[in-house]
């Protein structure tokens, strides 16, 4: 029975997506393992190495689907190694004593880095397409309403007026960041390892360079400079983009849970037939998926933090520190997977109310638009003098709970510097967004230019 929420029948779709869970799977972690080793076999059959016929042998056996994972698991735990019991179970399925050439060189580090790295390649392709989806309907929200007037919050309170679509646009353009990170780490981190027991190659023999580029070659890796067994930073790096991509997408989510606050209801996550917010009070619609994202996010700093441990290592290998990534590396990519299918649902359902946005912009009684009024006084009186006198109308009018332009009225200073129709005119907060609507336009168009999203 499973005991992880990874794997868990009720909870498993909150942490990972199947698409994820069949990349780190035991029988694909075991297939990608035999991959590694069939190419080898093949690439020094090639330099003359080994037989043909046996690397032909251990090609065509090295099939996870032929072996008993459990009575591999049975092994592992006899042997106490995670790869031999493996190696056996492949050799006994080969024939005419082919098998004795498996696992001709390499030790088990560079098996299971390479096996993992390959797993982390597969999930990458994931991630880049997820994010272009999730690019594609951040880009259709910003697009939408890069005109719509709400209020921005600063400090949690309102502060200016904005537009909706100029906070899809900040969200777009840091996805987009996110993108290219992942495009540039590509050449740096997705290579293999082929070094042998401390890194030198010497069970390989002269022929050791090239048999890395033969195999690396065969599993679409570059070839590393040198060891990387005692440096992590491969792995580290990617982790922890995945966990400014999953910073990112908590972000975004929290800040739809926020403006979808019943005093606040600019915003809610899509509502599907059927779904429950309660047990006990039937009328809630929660924003369970945008808090389910939050929560991975959450989760996911700390794995973070947990592959960073692995990166101190002692001398050539140290155990203790690189089985960390075993679970380090798999559920911060499981986590991602689910983060970013979770948010292209819920933004591509998003459901936006701009007449409620424009109902909060009064909320204050027009105290939003001090700016504005504090710059038309400075025209007149000077910008330090009319910030005093904004701030001790603003302050005078929470007091005495009147509006901004009652409080206006009763400072001499103000009355005399605008006329009331010009000061009137001050108060509408839908005619100062900014230049909110071709920023957008210039976060689009830099979208458009860069082709990410294609």
């Amino acid at each position: 029975m499973p005991s992880s929420v990874f794997d868990s029948a009720l909870l498993r779709h909150l942490w990972g997506t199947d698409e994820l869970r069949a990349i780190f799977s035991e029988e694909n972690r075991v297939q990608k393992w035999y991959d590694y080793e069939a190419a080898l076999a093949r690439a020094q059959a090639d330099l003359g190495i080994i037989p043909k016929a046996a690397a032909a042998e251990i090609t065509a056996k090295a099939r996870v689907a032929d072996v008993d994972l459990e009575a591999i698991g049975a092994e592992v735990r006899r042997t106490k190694h995670p790869l031999v019991p493996s190696l056996r179970a492949l050799q006994a399925l080969c024939a005419d004593g082919h098998g004795e050439y498996l696992h001709f060189g390499p030790t088990t580090q560079d098996v299971l880095d390479t096996g993992l790295m390959l797993q982390v390649k597969d999930a990458h392709a994931i991630f880049l397409r997820d994010l272009r989806a999730v690019g594609r309907e951040l880009y259709r929200l910003a697009e939408s309403y890069k005109s719509t007037p709400m209020a921005g919050r600063t400090h949690g309170v309102q502060a200016l007026p904005i537009t909706f679509g100029h906070k899809c646009a900040v969200w777009l353009a840091e996805v987009g960041r996110h993108f290219e990170r992942l495009k540039q780490l590509e050449e740096r981190v997705f290579v293999g390892g082929l070094v042998g027991a401390v890194g030198t190659k010497a069970s390989f023999g002269e022929k050791a360079f090239e048999i890395d580029e033969k195999v690396m070659a065969q599993l679409g890796l570059g070839v590393a400079e040198i060891s990387w067994q005692p440096a992590r930073d491969r792995f580290a790096e990617y982790v922890g983009v995945l966990g400014l991509i999953g910073g990112s997408l908590a972000n975004i989510a929290n800040e739809i849970i926020l403006l979808g606050h019943t005093e606040i209801d600019e915003v809610a996550e899509p509502f599907n037939e059927g779904k429950v917010g309660s047990s006990t009070m039937p009328h809630k619609r929660n924003p369970a998926v945008a808090e389910s994202i939050c929560a991975a996010g959450r989760v996911l700093r700390y794995t973070v933090a947990l592959e960073h441990d692995a990166m101190l290592h002692e001398h050539e290998r140290d155990a203790s520190a690189w089985r960390i990534e075993w679970k380090a590396v798999p559920e911060a990519c499981m986590m991602t997977g689910v983060m970013l299918a979770s948010s292209k649902y819920m933004l591509a359902g998003l459901e936006v109310y701009p007449e409620k946005m424009r109902r909060n912009l009064d909320a204050l009684g027009g105290f939003l638009m001090s700016e504005r009024v504090m710059f038309a006084l400075a025209d007149k009186i000077g910008k330090q003098t009319a910030h005093d006198v904004v701030y001790h109308a603003a302050m005078d009018g929470f007091a005495r709970g009147v509006t901004f332009e009652e409080a206006l009225a009763a400072s001499p200073q103000a009355r005399d510097a605008i006329a009331a129709d010009e000061l009137r005119a001050l108060f509408d907060p839908t005619t100062y967004v900014g230049l909110a609507p071709a920023i957008v336009d210039r976060v689009l168009a830099r979208t458009r230019a860069s082709g990410w999203l294609e």
